[in-house]
């Protein structure tokens, strides 16, 4: 069975920092990616990363948030530095066996899900 495990959410106050962890529980996925979904808003493409380490970051991110992965414990990463209070969202990790040419934020993109881990960020 296929598992994401994501840990490493929190509070935080504005301008703190935070690093999300997403554990596979398999090494076949090339694509992986980061989601948010805040409260009335649709689920959101934060950051990817497909093996070659092909990195993508949604606009209001960039320059803050830094996604990586050690292929060899099959975890990813998310270090979220100068947290802005509109960071507020649960976040999800999120996986594909395939390589992604394209919409690599794109949700429907992925098979596989976490069951997210809330960052909440107080101003």
């Amino acid at each position: 069975q296929v598992q994401l495990e994501e840990s490493g959410g929190g509070s935080v106050q504005a301008g703190g920092s935070l690093r999300l962890s997403c554990h596979a529980s398999l090494d076949t996925f090339v694509c992986m990616a980061w989601f948010r979904r805040a409260p009335g808003w649709e689920r959101e493409g934060v950051a990817s990363i497909c093996s070659g380490d092909i990195i993508d970051y949604t606009d209001s991110v960039e320059g803050r948030f830094a996604i990586s992965r050690d292929y060899g414990n099959r975890t990813m990463y998310l270090q979220m530095n100068s947290l802005k209070s509109e960071d507020t969202a649960m976040y999800f990790c999120a996986a594909t066996p395939l390589h992604l040419r394209g919409a690599r934020l794109a949700s429907s993109e992925y098979n596989y899900w976490g069951q997210g881990t809330q960052v909440t960020v107080s101003s």
